[in-house]
């Protein structure tokens, strides 16, 4: 029977404001999964959206939209961001889900009927914008401890866990396995932080909001949005659900990897909820450093640093690639330490690693087996020299590796991956094929020399793939070679098998020209969005009654409504204006869903020229008005027929 592996990243909050950072953990949780797919275990790997709450709830009031409404599009663009980075997760699952919604109640209903939830009135500190509530012991300069942000004195009926019956239990834990939560750092936080100034009982239901989960027992409170989040790593197995086999197949967790900041949740609060239920623990909770820039943390609420950088991931994925933001990511940051981004040290790793490195070695091999060979893999032939210390080097590299991963450390298992690399290179200049290919009677040993470089390629492209996907498996199929890990075995290749020579994976880039363009397009950004924010008050330009008469406006009613594929702001109506229909399409989708706008009567200017928008027709435009509460659709105040015209 094939292993289970199952892993996690800590849900996410639906921002919309991606930057690399958010990707940090996302991108090394799916190198790991794909690591453990290549190694034939049955893998299941979450993520998804944390989307109930306060902060959901304030921002949607704000717009003047449903919470639902708010978050769908940012929900949207979060996995769009993943496709991009091509992060190939089984199951995406959002806390509105259905099935998570009464999982989620279920174990309300489970933890209230075993006395481990009580009602009682919470006074304290809460954080909006962490959904954190804290003690006035554990505020900093009485603010926020994680984000420094301020805080709000609260006082609400709420039901409690009793946190503090587990605080021993979860003490034994650290002691008994001091594998659960790692690095060994965090433990220590842990304790000295949390344990030993002594738990006490968790606020987790509230009155004052309603975007969240109802409890079954009491529908005036809903649940506190961390019992909501945590929850999802069990209710996305069908938890308490009619079908749970995916829970009893993967459950417990191999591997929580969460960021630092949210560690105290993970490895404090869901060990005692667990317990409290009677499930097994999850085998390893890792809490990774942060991706810093300019000294902190990257995040929404330091705008200032981020803008001194290029961290869009769409903006970097288009200038660079996937495979090459990937690579940074696991190969820069000391694992479960902090690391620091800029755009200089980025192009560095792409030039140095990716571009002089592998990129080379793939390049004139290839080349030189075209030009020798006519592009084909030549007979391995003998031994000599330097060739004994590639070879026993690239066939130990799985066994390297795998020791890497099973610590969870890429950045090593990347390095270990290109000293086999830079050792290849290192080899093409002791033997010197170019000198070999100049005499006849050296032939064979050419022939060896180049089929030992082209089986060291292969074997490192098949290491590479859960790390670099596109360009691991660009390789491997320019030899014909599969990707398994079976595979990891020197002299696979056959002699005569065609080699298709590749255009340069990862072009050099011209660092110096780079950075002043990505300079640029970084100022451009910047003044763009504070005149965005700022904007000048413009006065219309006055028209005459006869510019009016040109605009024929007609009440249409909407028949039909779907989201254009590839984005997150339109939204395709089919509308009906009289006898005719017509293609609309409006930028919309941030204010409303396909279903809202099915059946309601717009007021559309029919005489616009029709234009296509990202491939669909658009004949006409839905007017709409908008202030600081958000967007509105005009509508008729009474049912009018549909082609009325307006005056």
């Amino acid at each position: 029977m094939a292993e289970k592996y199952y892993i996690t990243t800590p849900i996410y909050y639906p921002s919309g404001n991606w930057h690399i950072g958010h990707c940090y953990t996302t991108v090394i949780c799916d190198a790991l999964a794909r690591f453990h797919k290549l190694k034939g275990e049955e893998v299941f790997f979450l993520t998804g959206t944390d989307e109930h709450g306060q902060k959901v709830e304030k921002e949607a009031k704000k717009r003047g939209v449903t919470p639902m409404q708010f978050v769908d599009p940012l929900v949207s663009g979060l996995k769009d961001v993943w496709r991009l980075l091509d992060i190939r997760y089984d199951r995406f699952i959002r806390t509105t889900d259905e099935d998570h919604v009464r999982c989620v109640q279920k174990i309300y209903e489970k933890l209230y009927e075993s006395g481990d939830i009580y009602k009682s009135e919470y006074t304290g500190h809460y954080c909006t914008p962490c959904e954190a509530f804290w003690t006035e012991s554990q505020l900093k300069d009485g603010k926020c401890p994680d984000c420094g942000r301020e805080v709000t004195l609260q006082r609400e009926e709420s039901y409690f866990f009793r946190l503090s019956k587990y605080a021993p239990r979860i003490l034994k834990l650290y002691e008994d396995d001091p594998e659960f939560l790692q690095p060994k750092s965090r433990v220590n936080e842990m304790v000295n932080n949390f344990l030993k100034a002594g738990l006490t009982d968790l606020c987790v239901s509230r009155t004052t909001v309603k975007w969240g989960v109802p409890l079954p027992f009491d529908e005036k409170h809903c649940s506190y949005v961390w019992i909501d989040a945590l929850a999802n790593y069990i209710s996305a197995l069908g938890y308490l659900s009619d079908d749970d086999a995916l829970m009893r197949k993967f459950w417990p967790a191999d591997l929580h990897m969460v960021g630092k900041e949210i560690v105290r949740f993970h490895a404090i609060v869901w060990p005692a909820l667990l317990m409290a239920l009677g499930l097994p623990l999850p085998k390893r909770v890792y809490g990774h450093g942060w991706l810093l820039i300019g000294g902190d943390k990257l995040s929404k609420s330091k705008q200032d640093a981020v803008k001194e950088e290029l961290t869009d991931p769409y903006e970097l994925v288009k200038r660079y690639g996937q495979d090459a933001i990937r690579y940074f990511l696991l190969r820069e940051i000391p694992f479960g330490s902090d690391g620091e981004y800029t755009n200089e040290r980025l192009l560095g790793r792409i030039n140095a690693d990716l571009a002089n490195d592998l990129g080379n070695l793939v390049s004139r091999t290839q080349a030189m087996i075209e030009q020798n060979f006519d592009g084909k893999i030549p007979p391995r032939g003998e031994k000599e020299g330097p060739d004994e210390e590639l070879i026993s080097l690239a066939e130990g590299l799985f066994e390297r590796v795998n020791a890497d991963m099973d610590a969870l450390n890429a950045p090593d298992a990347l390095a270990d991956i290109f000293a086999v690399v830079d050792r290849a290179n290192k080899y093409i200049d002791e033997t010197a094929p170019w000198i070999l290919a100049k005499d006849p009677a050296k032939k064979a040993r050419l022939g060896a020399v180049l089929y030992n470089l082209a089986e060291t390629v292969r074997m490192c492209a098949i290491v590479l793939q859960p790390f670099l996907p596109h360009a691991a498996g660009e390789i491997l199929a320019s030899f014909s070679a599969e990707g398994s890990f079976g595979a990891l075995r020197f002299g696979i290749l056959q002699e005569g098998t065609p080699v298709v020579r590749l255009k340069p994976l990862f072009p050099r880039i011209d660092v110096k020209k780079e950075l002043a363009e990505v300079a640029k397009l970084v100022s451009e950004r910047r003044a763009a969005s504070e005149k965005a924010s700022h904007p000048e008050p413009q006065k219309a330009a006055e028209i005459t009654i006869d510019d009016f008469s040109k605009i024929e406006l007609r009440i249409g009613e909407v028949i039909a409504c779907e989201r254009v594929e590839k984005s997150d702001k339109l939204l395709h109506e089919t509308v009906r204006v009289g006898d005719e229909v017509r293609s609309v399409v409006s930028g919309i989708a941030q204010y409303y869903t396909p279903e809202e706008m099915v059946g309601k009567r717009v007021v559309l200017v029919a005489n616009l020229k029709p234009v296509k928008l990202r491939g669909v027709l658009s004949e006409g435009m839905i007017l709409c008005a908008e202030d600081e509460n958000g967007l509105s659709v005009i509508s008729p105040e009474k049912l009018i027929s549909s082609g009325a015209k307006v005056r």
